[in-house]
Protein backbone atom coordinates (compact mmCIF):
# COMPACT_ATOMS: atom_id res chain seq x y z
CA UNK A 1 0.00 0.00 0.00
CA UNK A 2 2.42 2.71 -1.20
CA UNK A 3 2.25 6.32 -0.16
CA UNK A 4 3.42 8.39 -3.10
CA UNK A 5 6.23 10.68 -1.80
CA UNK A 6 5.07 13.32 -4.23
CA UNK A 7 1.69 13.39 -2.54
CA UNK A 8 3.50 14.20 0.70
CA UNK A 9 5.22 17.11 -1.08
CA UNK A 10 1.86 18.28 -2.37
CA UNK A 11 0.37 18.15 1.12
CA UNK A 12 3.38 20.05 2.47
CA UNK A 13 2.81 22.68 -0.22
CA UNK A 14 -0.83 22.95 0.80
CA UNK A 15 0.28 23.39 4.41
CA UNK A 16 2.74 26.13 3.38
CA UNK A 17 -0.03 27.93 1.50
CA UNK A 18 -2.25 27.70 4.58
CA UNK A 19 0.43 29.11 6.87
CA UNK A 20 2.08 31.61 4.50
CA UNK A 21 -0.29 32.40 1.60
CA UNK A 22 0.94 34.76 -1.10
CA UNK A 23 -0.71 38.17 -0.79
CA UNK A 24 -0.56 41.51 -2.63
CA UNK A 25 2.48 41.94 -4.86
CA UNK A 26 3.77 38.48 -3.92
CA UNK A 27 0.51 36.95 -5.14
CA UNK A 28 0.89 38.65 -8.54
CA UNK A 29 4.49 37.43 -8.85
CA UNK A 30 3.58 33.87 -7.88
CA UNK A 31 0.60 33.88 -10.24
CA UNK A 32 2.76 35.01 -13.15
CA UNK A 33 5.39 32.39 -12.35
CA UNK A 34 2.66 29.74 -12.17
CA UNK A 35 1.31 30.72 -15.59
CA UNK A 36 4.78 30.46 -17.10
CA UNK A 37 5.40 27.13 -15.35
CA UNK A 38 2.17 25.63 -16.73
CA UNK A 39 3.06 26.69 -20.28
CA UNK A 40 6.56 25.22 -19.93
CA UNK A 41 5.15 22.03 -18.45
CA UNK A 42 2.95 21.40 -21.49
CA UNK A 43 5.78 22.39 -23.82
CA UNK A 44 7.82 19.56 -22.28
CA UNK A 45 4.87 17.17 -22.67
CA UNK A 46 4.80 17.97 -26.37
CA UNK A 47 8.57 17.57 -26.70
CA UNK A 48 8.45 14.15 -25.00
CA UNK A 49 5.51 12.58 -26.82
CA UNK A 50 6.60 10.63 -29.89
CA UNK A 51 3.82 11.26 -32.41
CA UNK A 52 5.04 8.50 -34.72
CA UNK A 53 5.00 5.85 -32.01
CA UNK A 54 1.61 7.00 -30.80
CA UNK A 55 0.17 6.84 -34.31
CA UNK A 56 1.63 3.34 -34.77
CA UNK A 57 -0.51 2.30 -31.84
CA UNK A 58 -3.67 2.87 -33.88
CA UNK A 59 -3.26 -0.69 -35.13
CA UNK A 60 -4.69 -1.75 -31.79
CA UNK A 61 -7.64 0.60 -32.10
CA UNK A 62 -10.14 -1.53 -30.15
CA UNK A 63 -8.07 -1.36 -26.98
CA UNK A 64 -7.38 2.36 -27.27
CA UNK A 65 -10.99 3.10 -28.11
CA UNK A 66 -12.08 1.17 -25.02
CA UNK A 67 -9.72 3.15 -22.78
CA UNK A 68 -10.83 6.47 -24.27
CA UNK A 69 -14.49 5.51 -23.81
CA UNK A 70 -13.86 4.68 -20.15
CA UNK A 71 -11.90 7.90 -19.58
CA UNK A 72 -14.06 10.43 -21.41
CA UNK A 73 -17.51 8.80 -21.51
CA UNK A 74 -18.11 6.38 -18.62
CA UNK A 75 -16.23 8.46 -16.03
CA UNK A 76 -18.14 11.69 -16.87
CA UNK A 77 -21.47 9.85 -16.83
CA UNK A 78 -20.71 8.59 -13.32
CA UNK A 79 -19.68 12.13 -12.38
CA UNK A 80 -23.02 13.46 -13.58
CA UNK A 81 -24.84 10.73 -11.64
CA UNK A 82 -23.05 11.89 -8.47
CA UNK A 83 -25.02 15.14 -8.70
CA UNK A 84 -27.71 13.39 -6.70
CA UNK A 85 -25.35 13.29 -3.71
CA UNK A 86 -25.54 17.08 -3.30
CA UNK A 87 -26.10 18.26 -0.56
CA UNK A 88 -26.34 14.96 1.35
CA UNK A 89 -22.68 13.93 1.04
CA UNK A 90 -21.08 16.65 -1.08
CA UNK A 91 -21.25 20.42 -1.20
CA UNK A 92 -21.68 22.04 -4.59
CA UNK A 93 -18.00 23.15 -4.83
CA UNK A 94 -16.75 19.67 -3.93
CA UNK A 95 -19.12 18.15 -6.47
CA UNK A 96 -17.74 20.48 -9.16
CA UNK A 97 -14.24 19.26 -8.27
CA UNK A 98 -15.42 15.65 -8.42
CA UNK A 99 -17.04 16.22 -11.81
CA UNK A 100 -13.85 17.86 -13.08
CA UNK A 101 -11.91 14.82 -11.84
CA UNK A 102 -13.98 12.59 -14.13
CA UNK A 103 -13.07 14.75 -17.16
CA UNK A 104 -9.27 14.54 -16.72
CA UNK A 105 -7.20 12.25 -19.01
CA UNK A 106 -5.66 9.00 -17.85
CA UNK A 107 -2.15 8.61 -16.47
CA UNK A 108 0.80 7.26 -18.42
CA UNK A 109 3.58 6.56 -15.94
CA UNK A 110 1.62 4.70 -13.27
CA UNK A 111 -0.49 2.86 -15.88
CA UNK A 112 2.71 1.51 -17.43
CA UNK A 113 4.21 0.63 -14.05
CA UNK A 114 1.16 -1.29 -12.82
CA UNK A 115 0.61 -3.00 -16.19
CA UNK A 116 4.22 -4.16 -16.14
CA UNK A 117 3.93 -5.34 -12.53
CA UNK A 118 0.82 -7.36 -13.41
CA UNK A 119 2.50 -8.79 -16.56
CA UNK A 120 0.10 -7.12 -18.93
CA UNK A 121 0.48 -5.52 -22.38
CA UNK A 122 2.95 -2.73 -21.56
CA UNK A 123 3.28 -1.28 -25.10
CA UNK A 124 -0.50 -1.02 -25.30
CA UNK A 125 -0.57 0.80 -21.93
CA UNK A 126 2.05 3.24 -23.24
CA UNK A 127 0.02 4.06 -26.34
CA UNK A 128 -3.32 4.14 -24.51
CA UNK A 129 -1.98 6.60 -21.95
CA UNK A 130 -0.38 8.71 -24.68
CA UNK A 131 -3.62 8.87 -26.66
CA UNK A 132 -5.57 9.80 -23.55
CA UNK A 133 -3.19 12.62 -22.65
CA UNK A 134 -3.16 13.94 -26.22
CA UNK A 135 -6.96 13.83 -26.56
CA UNK A 136 -7.46 15.26 -23.07
CA UNK A 137 -5.66 18.51 -23.87
CA UNK A 138 -8.52 19.32 -26.24
CA UNK A 139 -11.41 17.25 -24.91
CA UNK A 140 -11.16 17.99 -21.18
CA UNK A 141 -11.73 21.78 -21.62
CA UNK A 142 -14.58 21.12 -24.06
CA UNK A 143 -16.26 18.70 -21.65
CA UNK A 144 -15.73 21.18 -18.81
CA UNK A 145 -17.39 23.89 -20.89
CA UNK A 146 -20.36 21.62 -21.62
CA UNK A 147 -20.84 20.08 -18.16
CA UNK A 148 -19.61 22.78 -15.79
CA UNK A 149 -20.71 25.82 -17.79
CA UNK A 150 -20.21 29.03 -15.84
CA UNK A 151 -19.90 27.28 -12.46
CA UNK A 152 -16.74 27.15 -10.41
CA UNK A 153 -15.25 30.18 -12.11
CA UNK A 154 -15.30 28.51 -15.54
CA UNK A 155 -16.17 30.68 -18.52
CA UNK A 156 -15.73 30.89 -22.29
CA UNK A 157 -12.63 32.98 -21.64
CA UNK A 158 -11.15 29.98 -19.82
CA UNK A 159 -11.43 27.95 -23.03
CA UNK A 160 -9.41 30.56 -24.93
CA UNK A 161 -6.89 30.72 -22.09
CA UNK A 162 -6.37 26.97 -22.05
CA UNK A 163 -5.75 26.97 -25.79
CA UNK A 164 -3.07 29.65 -25.41
CA UNK A 165 -1.57 28.35 -22.19
CA UNK A 166 -1.77 24.59 -22.74
CA UNK A 167 -2.45 23.61 -26.33
CA UNK A 168 -0.15 26.12 -28.05
CA UNK A 169 2.90 25.22 -25.89
CA UNK A 170 2.14 21.52 -26.41
CA UNK A 171 2.03 21.94 -30.18
CA UNK A 172 5.22 24.00 -30.06
CA UNK A 173 6.90 21.13 -28.22
CA UNK A 174 5.71 18.71 -30.89
CA UNK A 175 7.03 20.95 -33.70
CA UNK A 176 10.42 21.35 -32.00
CA UNK A 177 10.69 17.70 -30.95
CA UNK A 178 12.93 16.74 -33.94
CA UNK A 179 15.43 19.36 -32.75
CA UNK A 180 15.23 19.01 -28.96
CA UNK A 181 13.88 15.46 -28.49
CA UNK A 182 17.30 13.94 -27.82
CA UNK A 183 18.20 16.69 -25.37
CA UNK A 184 14.94 16.12 -23.50
CA UNK A 185 15.56 12.36 -23.41
CA UNK A 186 19.14 12.80 -22.12
CA UNK A 187 18.05 15.15 -19.33
CA UNK A 188 14.85 13.30 -18.44
CA UNK A 189 15.58 13.19 -14.70
CA UNK A 190 16.42 16.88 -14.41
CA UNK A 191 13.42 17.93 -16.49
CA UNK A 192 11.27 15.60 -14.39
CA UNK A 193 12.21 17.64 -11.34
CA UNK A 194 11.23 20.78 -13.27
CA UNK A 195 7.87 19.16 -14.06
CA UNK A 196 7.14 18.36 -10.45
CA UNK A 197 8.40 21.70 -9.20
CA UNK A 198 6.07 23.45 -11.65
CA UNK A 199 3.09 21.51 -10.34
CA UNK A 200 4.03 22.34 -6.75
CA UNK A 201 4.08 26.01 -7.72
CA UNK A 202 0.63 25.66 -9.31
CA UNK A 203 -0.72 24.03 -6.12
CA UNK A 204 0.80 26.73 -3.90
CA UNK A 205 -0.71 29.48 -6.07
CA UNK A 206 -4.18 27.88 -6.12
CA UNK A 207 -4.32 27.15 -2.40
CA UNK A 208 -2.87 30.56 -1.47
CA UNK A 209 -5.66 32.26 -3.38
CA UNK A 210 -8.18 29.95 -1.77
CA UNK A 211 -6.89 30.83 1.70
CA UNK A 212 -6.99 34.58 1.01
CA UNK A 213 -10.56 34.30 -0.27
CA UNK A 214 -11.67 32.08 2.64
CA UNK A 215 -12.75 29.22 0.41
CA UNK A 216 -11.58 26.58 2.91
CA UNK A 217 -14.20 27.67 5.42
CA UNK A 218 -16.68 25.85 3.16
CA UNK A 219 -15.11 22.43 3.84
CA UNK A 220 -15.61 20.40 7.00
CA UNK A 221 -14.18 17.05 8.11
CA UNK A 222 -17.57 15.42 7.55
CA UNK A 223 -17.70 16.67 3.95
CA UNK A 224 -14.16 15.42 3.32
CA UNK A 225 -15.19 12.03 4.68
CA UNK A 226 -18.17 11.99 2.35
CA UNK A 227 -15.91 12.87 -0.58
CA UNK A 228 -13.58 9.96 0.24
CA UNK A 229 -16.52 7.54 0.35
CA UNK A 230 -17.80 8.76 -3.03
CA UNK A 231 -14.35 8.53 -4.61
CA UNK A 232 -13.79 5.02 -3.25
CA UNK A 233 -17.09 3.95 -4.81
CA UNK A 234 -16.17 5.65 -8.11
CA UNK A 235 -12.81 3.88 -8.26
CA UNK A 236 -14.36 0.51 -7.38
CA UNK A 237 -16.98 0.85 -10.13
CA UNK A 238 -14.39 1.81 -12.75
CA UNK A 239 -12.03 -1.02 -11.79
CA UNK A 240 -14.87 -3.52 -12.09
CA UNK A 241 -16.19 -2.08 -15.37
CA UNK A 242 -12.79 -1.99 -17.04
CA UNK A 243 -11.94 -5.56 -16.03
CA UNK A 244 -15.25 -7.33 -16.64
CA UNK A 245 -16.19 -5.07 -19.55
CA UNK A 246 -12.93 -5.94 -21.29
CA UNK A 247 -13.67 -9.61 -20.65
CA UNK A 248 -17.12 -9.20 -22.23
CA UNK A 249 -15.44 -7.59 -25.25
CA UNK A 250 -13.26 -10.71 -25.49
CA UNK A 251 -9.91 -9.07 -24.89
CA UNK A 252 -7.05 -11.32 -23.80
CA UNK A 253 -5.67 -11.25 -20.28
CA UNK A 254 -2.72 -8.96 -21.07
CA UNK A 255 -4.97 -6.48 -22.85
CA UNK A 256 -7.51 -6.55 -20.02
CA UNK A 257 -4.77 -5.60 -17.57
CA UNK A 258 -3.74 -2.63 -19.74
CA UNK A 259 -7.38 -1.55 -20.09
CA UNK A 260 -8.04 -1.80 -16.37
CA UNK A 261 -5.04 0.27 -15.31
CA UNK A 262 -5.20 2.84 -18.11
CA UNK A 263 -8.99 3.17 -18.07
CA UNK A 264 -9.58 3.50 -14.33
CA UNK A 265 -7.07 6.20 -13.38
CA UNK A 266 -6.80 9.98 -13.70
CA UNK A 267 -3.71 12.12 -14.26
CA UNK A 268 -2.67 14.48 -11.48
CA UNK A 269 0.01 16.07 -13.69
CA UNK A 270 -2.49 17.03 -16.40
CA UNK A 271 -5.42 17.81 -14.10
CA UNK A 272 -3.73 20.27 -11.72
CA UNK A 273 -2.58 22.77 -14.39
CA UNK A 274 -5.90 22.51 -16.23
CA UNK A 275 -7.84 23.19 -13.04
CA UNK A 276 -5.68 26.22 -12.32
CA UNK A 277 -6.53 27.67 -15.73
CA UNK A 278 -10.20 26.67 -15.78
CA UNK A 279 -11.23 27.51 -12.21
CA UNK A 280 -8.98 30.41 -11.23
CA UNK A 281 -9.71 31.43 -7.62
CA UNK A 282 -11.79 28.29 -7.08
CA UNK A 283 -8.98 25.94 -8.18
CA UNK A 284 -8.06 24.87 -4.63
CA UNK A 285 -11.38 23.10 -4.06
CA UNK A 286 -11.46 21.87 -7.65
CA UNK A 287 -8.15 20.00 -7.32
CA UNK A 288 -8.81 18.52 -3.87
CA UNK A 289 -10.89 15.56 -5.19
CA UNK A 290 -8.22 14.87 -7.83
CA UNK A 291 -5.39 14.85 -5.27
CA UNK A 292 -7.28 12.44 -3.01
CA UNK A 293 -8.31 10.19 -5.91
CA UNK A 294 -4.73 10.07 -7.19
CA UNK A 295 -3.38 8.66 -3.93
CA UNK A 296 -6.32 6.28 -3.60
CA UNK A 297 -5.83 4.86 -7.10
CA UNK A 298 -2.12 4.26 -6.47
CA UNK A 299 -2.76 2.34 -3.26
CA UNK A 300 -5.58 0.19 -4.65
CA UNK A 301 -3.97 -0.49 -8.04
CA UNK A 302 -0.70 -1.53 -6.38
CA UNK A 303 -2.57 -4.29 -4.52
CA UNK A 304 -4.45 -5.37 -7.66
CA UNK A 305 -1.27 -5.43 -9.77
CA UNK A 306 0.44 -7.74 -7.29
CA UNK A 307 -2.53 -10.10 -7.32
CA UNK A 308 -2.71 -10.08 -11.13
CA UNK A 309 0.98 -11.01 -11.29
CA UNK A 310 0.20 -14.28 -9.46
CA UNK A 311 -2.93 -15.05 -11.50
CA UNK A 312 -1.57 -16.18 -14.85
CA UNK A 313 -4.16 -18.83 -15.82
CA UNK A 314 -5.42 -18.00 -19.33
CA UNK A 315 -9.13 -17.77 -20.00
CA UNK A 316 -10.33 -20.27 -22.65
CA UNK A 317 -13.19 -18.01 -23.77
CA UNK A 318 -11.17 -14.97 -24.87
CA UNK A 319 -8.89 -14.19 -27.76
CA UNK A 320 -5.15 -13.85 -27.11
CA UNK A 321 -3.55 -10.47 -26.56
CA UNK A 322 -3.02 -8.35 -29.63
CA UNK A 323 0.51 -7.73 -30.89
CA UNK A 324 2.46 -4.96 -29.19
CA UNK A 325 1.18 -1.57 -30.24
CA UNK A 326 4.53 0.09 -29.86
CA UNK A 327 8.07 -0.84 -28.88
CA UNK A 328 8.86 -0.92 -25.18
CA UNK A 329 11.47 1.75 -25.79
CA UNK A 330 8.63 4.19 -26.22
CA UNK A 331 8.37 4.38 -22.45
CA UNK A 332 11.33 6.68 -22.33
CA UNK A 333 9.96 9.13 -24.85
CA UNK A 334 6.22 9.06 -24.36
CA UNK A 335 5.92 9.20 -20.62
CA UNK A 336 5.19 12.52 -18.93
CA UNK A 337 5.08 12.44 -15.16
CA UNK A 338 1.89 11.17 -13.63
Amino acid sequence: MPIDPYILLLLATVGLAALVPARGTAAHVVSGASTAAIAFLFFLYGARLSTREALDGLRHWRLHGTVLACTFLVFPLLGLAARGLVPVLLTQPLYQGLLFLTLVPSTIQSSIAFTSMARGNVPAAICAGSFSSLVGIVLTPLLAAALLGGSGGFSAHSLVTIVLQLLVPFLAGQVLRPFIGRFVARHKKVLGLVDRGSILLVVYTAFSEGMVRGIWHQVSAVRLGGLLVVEAALLAVMLALTWYGARALRFGREDRIAIQFAGSKKSLASGLPMASVLFGAHASLAVLPLMLFHQMQLMVCAVIAKRRAHDLDPDPDVTPAAPAAASPTAAGTATPPR
